[in-house]
């Protein structure tokens, strides 16, 4: 006997709830009540949440809760193919171009790389204090022997953020200029930026092989993608109106005035954006290690599996050494970016 039989009794909805009683599945409780064994779940005492699964004790003709979960899988599984086959070719040059980078991060030799990376930081930031900083730490990592995961890591990290960039910004051009697509783009990237990361797996394993890099490549790039999209539009956003008049006074067109006056006045929250998307990628990497993503997030997942603390411990410290090369080296050339528009 359910808590609620007495509700539906006197809606005379009895006969209704009756109906075909005996023909699904019953669950472990009902199956131990049968036999008269306790079976150990939430007391009956008291008053229990009109749940699903309460409401199905009395009415079996409601669903339970377990039927809800089979409904959305069944579903996903019924049009996997068909995403599948779309999805596909639209997202294999992401493998490609996480494959390629990987090779050529890997094979090329470590003293003709690091200083090249060394030399890219000088040339974006003009820092001596970062650029000290980013030549320290790859020197520390391979001192380690952590240096070739660390250049794996990197590399999944210039892709996808490389891919943020060129997708997030025209998205958040776009919403700055529709108040429209703007309502209907901050629910999802409500949703991407809430989403547990381990969630964002779950439909990618069933639409992709493990083995496949664009399956760790999408899951950071959906992870990484808002920061950048939302600081878009709202550099753009907020580019003052008066500056805007005068740009249409001179009759400049609508292509003029974006690449002209709008993305160079919006061009400190775009990069405010492509930092925080650096840093959300790197996060998403060992996450992203469950799938085959090479680096230093498998290193942290062995510690974990095998309970080794000291290797995930050091991993984790080559994590946040390339965070903190990452974040240095963007917002110096943030720092840089804002001082040219100062002086102009």
């Amino acid at each position: 006997m359910g808590f609620y039989d007495g509700i539906f009794d006197s809606l005379g909805l009895r006969g209704w709830c009756d109906k075909n009683a005996g023909d699904g599945p019953m669950s472990m409780d009902q199956l131990l009540g049968k036999l008269g064994t306790d079976g150990g779940g939430a007391p009956t005492e008291g008053f229990p949440f009109p749940s699903l699964d309460a409401l199905h004790d009395s009415c079996s003709r409601i669903i339970q809760t377990r039927d809800m979960t089979s409904a959305v899988e069944n579903l996903f599984l019924s049009v996997r193919d068909e995403l599948k086959s779309v999805l596909d070719p639209l997202t294999q040059p992401l493998s490609w171009a996480l494959d390629n980078m990987l090779n050529l991060f890997t094979n090329t030799p470590w003293w003709v790389l690091v200083p090249l990376l060394i030399a890219l930081a000088w040339l974006v930031t003009r820092s001596i204090a970062v650029t000290l900083t980013v030549a320290t730490s790859f020197l520390f990592l391979g001192v380690i022997d952590h240096l070739d995961l660390a250049l794996q890591t990197l590399s999944i990290i210039f892709v996808c953020t490389g891919l943020c960039v060129l997708l997030g910004v025209p998205i958040g051009i776009l919403m700055s200029k529709s108040n429209l697509m703007q309502r209907v783009a901050i629910p999802i990237l409500d949703l991407l930026q809430t989403l547990p990361s381990f969630v964002y797996l779950i439909p990618l394993i069933f639409l992709f092989s493990v083995t496949e890099s664009k399956l760790y490549g999408i899951a950071i790039i959906l992870y990484a993608i808002v920061p950048v999209i939302r600081l878009t539009d709202l550099g753009i956003r907020l580019v003052d109106k008066d500056v805007i008049e005068a740009a249409d006074a001179f009759g400049m067109s609508r292509t003029q005035k974006l690449l002209g006056v709008e993305l160079p006045l919006a061009l400190p929250n775009i990069m405010a954006g492509i930092n925080q998307t650096i840093m959300m990628s790197l996060a998403m990497v060992v996450i992203a290690s469950l799938v085959s993503a090479p680096g230093l997030g498998v290193l942290v997942l062995r510690g974990i599996r095998n309970l080794e603390i000291g290797v995930g411990m050091v991993a984790g410290l080559g994590i946040v050494l390339l965070a903190v090369v990452l974040d240095r080296s963007s917002k110096a050339a943030l720092q840089r970016i804002n001082v040219t528009h100062e002086g102009k």
